[in-house]
């Protein structure tokens, strides 16, 4: 007899265990995706945090230098009046002590500078030193917005990647749950083949030799000593630590929302305290001055009111790049792309 042919066998999923398999495999590689793109955010924000803290340093630079260039004209106006005898050599040695120690400022600055550039550039691929001439000029930092929505709608919210991860994990564990469920239910397996037989090699293929056989058979898992009862248990804690992850990201986001929204509306006040304050130190150090050079005030208003003028601008620098550190920090915690 000379037979010719193939079998083959399936098994139809019953109780769904295979599409929940799959569901699984499909939640974890799109949890993946989220996760990377988690990544992305970071990265992005990280990089315009130190492209602010790189601006700030240089706006401050720029006023420790101008502040210094003052003080040495004050010096010398103050050496000129205790050459003609208007002065003592009191206010010349107090006019130097503040010009350097104005200038041990800078060094001081200038690091701060240099560090920023070069995390700048380590963050997007480059060795340290790589910017330094694309980000040598001073230049002012951007523009703070004029408003931001305070209302966060929950679905801009879920664009968080962060989040969107953990939705898929939760996913992905439920999944796995009902597949190991799905496990405790009968199986069914079909098996058939399909070929041609016949007493002579040129018999096959004619139509009487056709043959065909088709068996099904149904198996339960009635013995296995609990075993797919106690991995169904141990998939209900992993969903349900899932779960509590979920819960997790969910809370820390609107945290990170809120702590972000507070130190925007903050820095907004402040940063116009500040700047209040910066117009009426200029404002007193340039008429100390003025009166000074006339006799009519004497030297020590004119070193005071400078020191308060180059604290003030300082400080109004770094309120404006904290300012700004903020709106960064809103961007993070909307996931990005708002």
């Amino acid at each position: 007899v000379h037979r010719l042919g193939f079998d083959a066998s399936w098994e139809p999923s019953l109780f769904g265990g295979l599409r929940d398999a799959a569901d699984g495999a499909e939640a974890d590689v799109a949890a993946s995706a989220a996760t990377l793109e988690s990544t992305k955010v970071s990265q992005a924000a990280q990089v315009a945090m130190e492209y602010l803290t790189l601006r700030t340093y240089q706006q401050r630079l720029a006023i420790a230098r101008d502040n210094v260039a003052s003080q040495a004209e004050t010096l010398q106006l103050t050496e000129w009046r205790e050459q003609a005898g208007l002065t003592t050599r009191l206010d010349v040695d107090q006019a130097t002590t503040s010009l350097e120690q104005s200038r041990a400022t800078i060094p001081t600055l200038e690091l701060g500078r240099a560090e920023a550039e070069h995390r700048l550039a380590v963050l997007t691929g480059q060795t340290p030193g790589a910017l330094r001439e694309r980000l040598q000029e001073t230049r002012p930092l951007p523009r703070v917005p004029d408003e931001i929505a305070v209302a966060i709608p929950a679905e801009t919210l879920r664009q968080r990647p962060d989040l969107r991860a953990a939705e898929l994990t939760l996913l992905a564990e439920t999944s796995r749950r009902t597949e190991r469920k799905a496990d405790l239910y009968p199986t069914l397996s079909l098996s058939g083949s399909l070929g041609w037989q016949a007493f002579s090699a040129s018999g096959l293929g004619s139509s009487g030799s056709l043959a065909r056989s088709l068996a099904a058979s149904l198996a339960a898992n009635l013995f296995d000593g609990g075993r797919l009862r106690a991995q169904l248990a141990a998939q209900e804690a992993v969903q349900e630590q899932a779960l509590v992850a979920y819960e997790n990201t969910l809370l820390t986001a609107l945290e990170d929302v809120e702590n972000a929204l507070a130190a925007y509306a903050s820095g907004r006040e402040r940063v116009a305290s500040q700047r209040r304050a910066a117009e009426a130190a200029r404002s007193a150090a340039q008429l100390a001055r003025s009166l000074y050079e006339v006799g009519a005030e004497d030297f020590q208003k004119v070193l005071e009111t400078d020191r308060t003028r180059l604290s003030t601008e300082d400080n109004l620098a770094s309120a404006e790049g904290d300012l700004l550190a903020a709106v960064v920090k809103l961007y993070k915690a909307m996931g990005g792309g708002w």
